[in-house]
């Protein structure tokens, strides 16, 4: 019994932590979603009229959203897998220094790297100026800055070592005698990443997926400062309405139906990945 409240309290720090800063507030902005602004202030009269506003005015953006984060959650992904398969398997005595080398890019800071894509995108970019210097240019490429290609760019690059660490962990899982096994009996390098490699890691997959998707879909700084103003994402409405509308029963009402259809998405990819893998 002793040894039972020792150990509830020594979480209790983390739980009282996660209730007030995270579990309360959220609470708070789910009810607020259901109320309205009149004058400026909150009117607790509780309707649905919030969430039809969403959907008529940002249904469109909505969409162009999941598709962005979509389309960065699968490069993300691939490239992660990729890494952390080569430093699992391929990269022998090497493997712990790549290891650090991908890590020590988390110490770059977000806006250092917005920046820096800035840098070697723009007009007067490292890009530009070297395609001209060989002559394969005559002008600089402007649709490579302040463009969805910019945003996808940036946002993988960001993203792929904090995707790599859970599918690193998961490889890490896998038993290499089942490996030897399959490659003495015959088995092709596609048939033991298919079959034994790949059905042990869905763990790492889904988590990279996840934080992958997460961030990209509530994302707003990056789409502002090198997706220009034709790459508005969800992210950058939620941040109008709360910041320079002070309308906060929009902005919660946004919030959580993008949040709705973002765990609804990862629920159908986790499902689909686990179909696809058990019927191989």
């Amino acid at each position: 019994m002793r040894n039972a409240w020792r150990h509830r309290l020594t979480v209790l720090p983390a739980v009282v932590t996660f209730l007030f800063f995270f579990a309360l507030p959220l609470c708070f902005f789910l009810v607020i979603s259901f109320w309205h602004l009149k004058h400026y202030k909150l009117v607790p009269n509780l309707s649905m009229d919030n969430y039809r506003r969403v959907f008529e005015q940002y249904f469109d953006a909505g969409v162009f959203t999941f598709g962005m984060a979509l389309l960065i959650a699968a490069i993300t992904t691939l490239l992660a897998f990729f890494i952390a398969y080569y430093i699992r398997f391929r990269s022998r005595r090497f493997g712990a220094v790549l290891l650090f080398v991908v890590l020590a890019t988390l110490f770059g800071g977000y806006l250092v790297k917005i920046y820096a894509w800035k840098t070697i995108l723009g007009t007067q970019g490292i890009l530009n100026s070297m395609l001209g210097s060989l002559g394969l240019t005559q002008e600089p490429i402007t649709w490579l800055l302040y463009s969805p290609t910019a945003v996808v760019v940036t946002l993988v690059h960001f993203l792929v070592p904090f995707a790599m660490l859970p599918m690193y962990g998961s490889l890490r899982g896998v038993d290499d005698v089942p490996l030897a096994a399959a490659r003495d009996l015959g088995a092709s390098g596609r048939r033991v990443l298919v079959d034994i490699v790949l059905p042990q890691c869905q763990p790492g997959l889904f988590a990279a997926f996840a934080l992958s998707f997460l961030i990209s879909a509530g994302d707003y700084v990056t789409p502002r400062l090198v997706g220009g103003p034709h790459t508005f994402m969800v992210g950058n409405f939620i941040e109008s309405q709360f910041v320079n509308r002070l309308n906060a029963p929009i902005g919660s009402a946004l919030s959580f139906t993008i949040l709705a259809a973002c765990l609804a998405t990862l629920f159908a990819f986790k499902r689909t990945v686990a179909h696809l893998l058990k019927a191989r």
